[in-house]
């Protein structure tokens, strides 16, 4: 299998080594890599610059800074990167971040679970992040059967079936269950993780609320379930106040939705029937 891996990457200067390091030193060695480096005002690009001489299937593209967006930004750099490249050769299509430090057999074990199940559309790791006592440990923003944002892998004919990435808040997860609409498993490697050295989930720990009510407008629920879905969030962090600013951020949206109609049907189901096999399990 033939991977192509592309890393977004802004001001990451004290991460982007390690990084490309751990991607060189990999025992499976199919690949090519372009770091799309997004208006880098630090030493970014020389780095990686100076890796590219000792290292011809790593790549650099340089940008002009685009604007901040959460969840926009790193989808917009990320797709700039995939523009310029010939995707004829290529079976696995990797969104990776350049904070991330992969194990040596990594992709090698990416490559064997597409290998092994053909109707595998979506596969990663998990990750892992350093405790105050420098133990790694599971980062617990959503459970070990998601594929997480900063270590996405692609069979091809997937991403061409979901029509790639939406460059907006929540992307990480509509690009799940359109991957899943579009007849594809998606799944993690339990006993495979890689170290997460600088996690930002925490800077917007105190927009949670907010941002929430603009996810669930963007992935199309509609008023009783992004009701039903903030109540819940509300009780799982035990803030009453959470549920309020969460309802009023969903209505305050009124940008133009980047799913269809018929995503959004797909997805509004999709969480009806979540809730339902829930209820049935608890019974």
């Amino acid at each position: 299998m033939k991977f192509l891996i592309i890393i977004p990457a802004h001001n990451e200067e004290a991460c982007i080594l390690q990084c490309l390091e751990s991607l060189a030193q990999q025992s499976f060695q199919d690949f090519r890599c372009v770091v799309v480096n997004d208006g880098s005002t630090d030493s970014t690009q020389e780095l990686v610059e100076k890796f590219l001489l000792k290292h011809p299937n790593f790549w650099i593209k340089n940008l002009q800074k685009s604007e901040h967006q959460p969840g926009a930004k790193v989808v917009q750099t990320f797709e700039k990167g995939l523009q310029y490249e010939d995707l004829s050769d290529v079976d696995i299509i990797c969104k990776y971040d350049a904070d991330i430090v992969f194990p040596q057999d990594y992709l090698f074990k990416i490559s064997q679970g597409f290998e092994q199940n053909p109707k595998l559309g979506m596969l990663s790791g998990l990750v892992y992040i350093q405790n105050e006592k420098g133990d790694w440990v599971f980062e617990n923003l959503s459970s070990k059967d998601h594929v997480r944002g900063p270590i996405k892998a692609y069979r091809k004919e997937c991403f061409e079936a979901m029509k790639g990435l939406r460059a907006v808040l929540g992307w990480d997860n509509i690009d799940v269950m359109l991957a899943q609409k579009a007849g594809w498993e998606v799944a993690t490697i339990k006993d495979l993780w890689v170290k997460h050295l600088r996690p930002t989930a925490y800077k917007y720990k105190k927009q949670k609320a907010e941002k929430l009510g603009e996810y669930f407008y963007n992935i199309g629920l509609d008023i009783p379930l992004a009701m039903i879905s903030s109540a819940k969030s509300a009780m799982k962090s035990k803030s009453f106040s959470e549920f309020f600013i969460t309802i009023k951020s969903y209505f305050k949206q009124n940008q133009e939705r980047v799913l269809t109609n018929d995503e959004i049907l797909y997805i509004r189901q999709l969480r009806w029937q979540t809730m339902f096999k829930k209820y049935l399990k608890s019974k």
